[in-house]
């Protein structure tokens, strides 16, 4: 059995998928496993990514989680590991991004890695150590008012270096645009002043390309799915991906499907006004859940009563979350309506539903454990950051279909066009 060559650690699930996404369009076979593995569990892939639900849990257990996913890659057969966080940069002052790269760097022995969350494909561009979401510093886009990881500070320098004892670099985009070359030599100088850690711009695809080139011979290699667009090219190079087909492949899945959604990103409560529009759907209400209410059995009857898929959603504007986080507190709204979906989730796929379209990390989390999916095959891409997947299962268990959406990610049309691809 081929051993895999590059391991993946994601502080959630939907941006596993995500970065996956990105390795199979770069031509390598790539399989999501749903936290860590068993120690004598063994994935025949080229590269691997084993989801964890770390981005807002203690930093101290994300750097223990972290660091138990290190261990279970490196029996794998891996030989460079990838951080993978949200292409916002989601954290707090406290971590997780900087405790779990010092962590992963002293695991490994080595003493420099990059941080580059850019994904220009989907709006997130880094200049002079700025991170802007389109055409607005991040803290003008919404993401100020993230009821877990509030960023109201664009310089990603300053975010990073509030979060670790190593010192923070940048690696400017005059240096980035020169190509790979340019970007080791600076990289050998920031090594040289004692930094250990080094935002790098990237404006383009173009650039994520030279980063991925310049990180050839790097241990561990963090930042957004964007950085991974460069790293397959290495394996190539070296010749070390021998497999013909097309790794996207995934097998015809036929059967029902639903859609689940409890972000509410801006682009998720588009998502799911388009589908209002015209298709039937079903809102979750936390003070009814709260109450004692039988939210989630009128659901699942409302979900039975149609023929057609319908969606079932929790997604609200940024005020009326803060209306009733402010009823409820922000910990307990948040797992009420997780755990309603993934009960839901669960029960429907009792019932025979084999297909799953989930808006949310926090909720695409919570529905796959609920389904007790372990790993997942990568197929073709939806949407930018967003592919089709299947589960694998035990010998003899029917496979079920998902697409796991990060809040702010795909078009207005998302659902109908998972739906398709599913």
């Amino acid at each position: 059995m081929a051993q895999a060559i590059l391991g993946c650690i994601a502080d959630d699930f939907t941006g596993a998928t995500d970065l996956a996404n990105m390795l199979v369009r770069g031509g390598m076979r790539t399989v999501q496993t749903i936290g860590v593995p068993d120690a004598d569990t063994q994935i025949e892939a080229d590269a691997l990514v084993v989801a964890l639900k770390s981005r807002t849990i203690p930093a101290k257990d994300a750097v223990r989680q972290s660091l138990q996913a290190l261990e279970w890659l490196r029996v794998q057969g891996c030989t460079q590991f990838f951080f993978k966080y949200c292409s916002t940069f989601d954290s707090t002052d406290k971590g997780n991004i900087g405790p779990v790269a010092d962590a992963l760097l002293e695991a490994l022995g080595e003493d420099f890695t990059i941080a580059c969350p850019a994904f220009p494909e989907n709006g997130r561009t880094i200049f002079r150590g700025n991170l802007f979401v389109g055409d607005v510093p991040l803290n003008e886009s919404g993401m100020e008012n993230h009821p877990l990881t509030p960023m109201t500070d664009p310089n990603l320098v300053r975010v990073l270096q509030r979060q670790t004892k190593s010192r923070v670099g940048l690696i400017r985009y005059g240096t980035i645009s020169k190509g790979a070359d340019a970007i080791r030599a600076c990289i050998e100088e920031l090594k040289e002043d004692g930094v250990r850690l080094a935002i790098a711009d990237a404006m383009s695809d173009s650039d994520l390309y030279a980063l991925g080139k310049a990180c050839r011979d790097l241990k561990l290699v963090t930042g957004g799915s964007g950085i991974a667009l460069g790293l397959p090219q290495n394996f190539h190079s070296a010749d070390l991906l021998v497999y013909g087909g097309d790794a996207a492949d995934l097998p015809k899945m036929d059967g029902k499907a639903v859609i689940l959604a409890g972000s509410a990103s801006k682009a998720t409560n588009a998502q799911v006004a388009e589908w209002r529009a015209s298709k039937p759907s079903f809102r979750i209400d936390p003070i009814a859940l709260s109450r004692g209410e039988p939210v989630i059995a009128n659901a699942l009857e409302f979900a039975r009563s149609h023929d057609e898929t319908v969606l079932i959603y929790a997604t609200s504007s940024p005020d009326d979350v803060k209306a009733v986080q402010k009823v409820l507190g922000v910990e307990k709204a948040g797992h009420l309506v997780e755990d309603a979906l993934a009960s839901i989730a669960r029960k429907l796929r009792d019932a025979g539903v084999r297909k799953f379209v989930v808006a949310g990390g926090e909720t695409s989390g919570a529905v796959v454990q609920a389904l007790d999916v372990r790993s997942l095959r990568i197929g073709p891409q939806i949407d930018p950051g967003v592919p089709a997947t299947q589960s694998i299962g035990k010998r003899g268990e029917m496979p079920l279909a998902l697409a796991l959406k990060s809040g702010n990610f795909g078009t207005t049309d998302f659902f109908a066009k998972a739906l398709k691809v599913l």
